[in-house]
């Protein structure tokens, strides 16, 4: 169904798209025209190796009874720099799980592309890679000029990639994509810092590791950024940090930094039920209005069990735009939040180390001064724990050399019962939730009631090692059932958001 207040397809086909008519020549000039008209910007996961496949996937998402950008998802052989792989793919004819912008020529891309991305549709590369100046260079020369990632959030958890190398990749990368789409284009670069780990990481590192890649962005020549944010698992808390990140962004970006905020919708075990995931989806777009981003991506209800089909993300972009337009901005309250208080000394700290924010952020790690929980790179220390605590908010438990410092009662250890418990907590909530519920989370007990909160003492011995993962805990980033993340046969040594894994076509 459409969402309420858009025009019908006759209208749509005869005026710009959108409930209030957005014109922009840049990505994030489009975004910023659709918030002055009210309009909240929701964006898709999904890409396809086939030209016409991954056209007709465009073209329904700007076709979709709401405000959207477009998104070309790139295939993990591409994103690890094994252009050779993914050319003897497409030359034997087998699918891949993203388009291979660097396998396709660019007058392919440019034929895909071609009226259907513009300035009222603007399309976003998302690739996933430490890597990424071939990515760059093609997507520039299939006509684009927007990306995301970062030195950090693409390199951390997951990947093999050492942070001094992901570092120096992603500063060419940034001058590169500077230089190629000169004035009066603008390039757009969206950090995917706030969505470290997916789940269970404490919003303020979150928000300062995604604050600290928008300023490394700038320093290298990018002037138009978006920084990310993931929902997590306190809607009060969610908020306090989206504020929190507006308002560092306003503190330390550049003067006439073109910025926003994007919102992801919950990028953990996601609920298994219709209902609770569309609820869990909604509660991300009021959110996203709430707290003032300005961008949504969004999660489909096929999450939990498939990859989307193109119908599946049409529904859920509109699922989002109707639930967007019945929110409105919530007034901001006086002090300073937890969450701003402890990101901007996360950020403060690191911008001190170094006047060069790469050497800063390198050093920050090393010296744990930025250390993300239950993460195995081997430049990550290693020496932080969050839990949820009662009501479901996100809490230290150890801090190790970050400048923070631990929440007292989660002092004990996490075992494996109590972290299997809390990944799945959400989908617990809302599957359990009545269909009428705005946000089940805010019911009394909720938390109590889905046992995520808790720990078991028969488990108390059981505590999660610091260098593994439960084997049936899926990476939040990971998200295999999504076209975005799924993988493609072969390896993925230099892929943050998972490991190599057998094949599997995308559908969205």
């Amino acid at each position: 169904m459409r969402a309420p207040g858009y025009p019908d397809d006759a209208v749509r086909a005869s005026a710009p798209r959108g409930a209030e008519p957005v014109a922009a020549s840049s990505f994030g000039g489009f975004v910023a025209a659709a918030a002055a008209a009210g309009s909240l910007v929701v964006q898709p996961r999904m890409g396809f190796s086939d030209p016409a496949a991954m056209r007709r996937g465009l073209a329904a998402t700007r076709a979709a009874g709401a405000t959207t950008v477009g998104t070309l998802t790139i295939d993990s052989y591409t994103r690890v720099g094994d252009d050779a792989s993914a050319r003897a793919c497409l030359d034997d004819g087998v699918p891949l799980n993203g388009y291979p912008i660097t396998a396709h020529s660019a007058a392919r891309s440019r034929e895909l592309l071609a009226g259907v991305a513009g300035p009222e549709f603007p399309v976003q590369v998302r690739h996933g890679s430490s890597v990424p100046e071939g990515i760059i260079r093609a997507l520039v020369a299939g006509g684009l000029d927007a990306t995301e990632g970062g030195p950090v959030s693409y390199c951390l958890p997951y990947g093999r990639t050492p942070l001094a190398r992901s570092v120096e990749n992603w500063a060419r990368a940034c001058e590169l994509l500077a230089e190629l789409a000169p004035a009066p284009r603008l390039p757009h670069v969206e950090s995917f810092g706030g969505c470290m780990l997916g789940q269970l990481c404490p919003p303020a590192l979150l928000v300062a590791i995604s604050l600290l890649e928008g300023v490394f962005f700038t320093r290298h020549g990018i002037t138009s950024v978006s920084l990310s944010y993931a929902q997590q698992t306190h809607a009060a808390e969610d908020e306090d940090a989206v504020r929190a990140l507006r308002r560092l962004a306003g503190e330390f970006l550049p003067a006439g930094t073109d910025w926003h905020v994007v919102l992801y919708t919950y990028m953990g075990v996601y609920p298994m039920t219709e209902h609770g995931a569309l609820r869990l989806l909604e509660c991300s777009a009021r959110l996203a209005v709430r707290a003032g981003a300005r961008r949504l991506i969004v999660k489909t209800a096929a999450e939990a069990h498939r990859i989307p089909t193109v119908e599946e993300n049409v529904r859920a972009l509109e699922t989002a735009a109707g639930a967007a337009a019945s929110a409105a901005p919530a007034p901001v309250g006086g002090g300073d939040s937890e969450v701003y208080l402890q990101a901007r000394e996360f950020v403060r700290a690191v911008l001190s180390l170094d006047e060069n924010v790469g050497r800063a952020l390198r050093t920050a790690f090393a010296r744990g001064v930025l250390d993300i929980p239950y993460c195995l790179h081997p430049d990550n220390a290693g020496r932080t724990r969050s839990y949820l605590d009662g009501d479901g908010r996100l809490r230290w438990s150890a801090t190790g050399g970050m400048p923070v410092a631990p929440d007292r009662a989660g002092s004990g250890a996490l075992t494996s019962w109590g972290l299997l418990s809390a990944l799945h907590g959400m989908a617990r909530i809302f599957d359990g939730s009545d269909p009428s519920d705005r946000d089940p989370r805010e019911l009394p007990g909720a938390w109590a009631e889905s046992g995520a909160a808790t720990s078991d003492p028969a488990d108390a011995t059981t505590a999660v090692p610091a260098t593994a993962e439960p084997s049936t805990a899926v990476p939040a980033t990971a998200e295999p059932t999504t076209a975005t993340h799924a993988r493609a046969a072969g390896p993925a040594a230099d892929d943050p958001t998972a490991t190599a894994g057998p094949a599997a076509l995308p559908t969205a």
